[in-house]
């Protein structure tokens, strides 16, 4: 998932939370009261990462999954590190591309199976191990970076030898090397000394085969599995395919069950507002409109009825979302694959409407929830590309339905 354009206290499930934060005092007797969010079940989380201007928001939202799972079995909390994630992949897509002479989509963007397939074959290390910064830079900065691996495969394919070099891959690394740090091979945490694989095996002790990949789109069979047609599956990972209302039952009853979420979604519609700390799909209440404010509102310019539904100044009629709603959108580009987060609970609002509880790895700035925004049902419902759940979350019925 590419990082475009551009609460968080470790809470046990279950504990109310509300909040008003955001809000714009106005002194009229009419002013809107904002939303305010009351939780309904949250589970615990690590502390919100900052992906900075790179496009790896998979990797931290992955990997906060990850943390989030080792807490759920009693495990104890770590800061993994998002960059050992990185590293192995982009090394192994590099082959990938050059297989493929090209004809691939290489970059820096990934999907929640990167992370699982990382721990299954190279291992894991925490952030303090291996952080990732070798290049002057507090924060994750790839731009320099992404170009020159990009043209460095673009290359190794196009040269005039007709045949490649058995060096082309360790170059590729060290380019790696030079800016993310050499891969430990060992190192000791709390004072035992690990590899990346034994401390992935001991310390966070996941089986990286528990977790499978959800979506719900109508080009395939449902109770099936397909390969998601989006850019950034380059290891042409499958996801099981749901009906919509499935899709959601299984998304609520993980979250009601104790299972946090990694989720994969679009955030490039207006509806998406990070700094107002909502995701919202608004629809126009014409039931509650009179004749003449019916007439008035047909008559007003998109950019008009735009301006009054997305005000994000409190709770509103939202759209239903049916199946051919979600195809359409997939079909047409308008729902893509944008950014990787991680769900760890559900809310309500004043109105009783409910959301699910979202944390997000854009830092904590310029946002009224420390890092965490609410996403309406409607909106997850409609812009879920795909999301990353335990096997055992999925409800008994619809394990059978797919063979679990």
């Amino acid at each position: 998932m590419n990082f475009k354009i551009l609460v968080a206290a470790l809470l046990i499930g279950g504990t109310a939370f509300s909040s008003t934060a955001g809000v714009k005092k106005d002194k009229k007797k009419d002013k809107k009261e904002g939303y305010i969010f009351t939780d309904v079940k949250r589970m615990p989380a690590t502390s919100v990462k900052d992906q900075h201007r790179s496009g790896t928001c998979w990797a931290f939202s992955g990997l906060s999954f990850i943390e989030s799972e080792m807490l759920r079995m009693g495990k104890p909390e770590v800061d993994l590190s998002e960059m050992f994630v990185v590293y192995n992949c982009y090394s192994d897509k590099a082959i990938k591309d050059v297989r493929l002479s090209g004809k691939f989509n290489f970059g820096g963007g990934g999907a929640f199976h990167d992370v699982t397939y990382v721990m299954k074959n190279y291992g894991i290390v925490p952030e303090s191990v291996y952080g990732g910064l070798n290049y002057g830079e507090k924060g994750h900065t790839h731009g320099e970076m992404d170009i020159i691996l990009s043209n460095y495969v673009d290359a190794v394919i196009a040269n005039k030898n007709k045949k490649l070099t058995p060096n082309w891959h360790i170059g590729f690394d060290g380019v790696l090397d030079a800016y993310l740090g050499k891969l430990p091979e060992t190192f000791k945490y709390e004072g035992k000394e690990y590899t990346p694989k034994t401390f992935a095996k001991d310390f966070v002790g996941l089986n990286p085969d528990d977790y499978i990949e959800i979506s719900s789109y109508t080009h395939h069979p449902f109770y099936e599995k397909f390969i998601i047609e989006v850019g950034d599956n380059w290891l042409w990972d499958e996801v099981y395919n749901l009906p919509i209302d499935e899709m959601m039952e299984v998304m609520e009853s993980a979250i009601m069950n104790g299972y946090t979420i990694g989720w994969a979604s679009d955030v490039s519609e207006k509806g998406f507002a990070y700094r107002k700390g909502v995701a919202i799909v608004p629809e126009a209440d014409t039931k509650n409109m009179s004749d003449s404010e019916i007439s008035k509102w047909q008559d007003m310019s998109d950019q008009k009825k735009e301006a009054q539904l997305y005000t994000f100044e409190g709770p509103g009629k939202e759209k239903v979302i049916t199946q051919e709603m979600r195809q359409v959108a997939f079909d047409n580009y308008s729902t893509t694959d944008d950014h990787g987060m991680h769900i760890v609970g559900i809310a309500k609002d004043q109105k009783d409407n409910k959301y699910f509880i979202v944390k997000n790895s854009w830092n904590t700035d310029n946002n009224p929830y420390e890092g965490y925004f609410y996403a309406s049902f409607p909106f997850v419902k409609y812009k879920t590309m795909s999301f990353m759940i335990h096997k055992d979350a999925v409800p008994a019925n619809i394990k059978k339905k797919l063979g679990l």
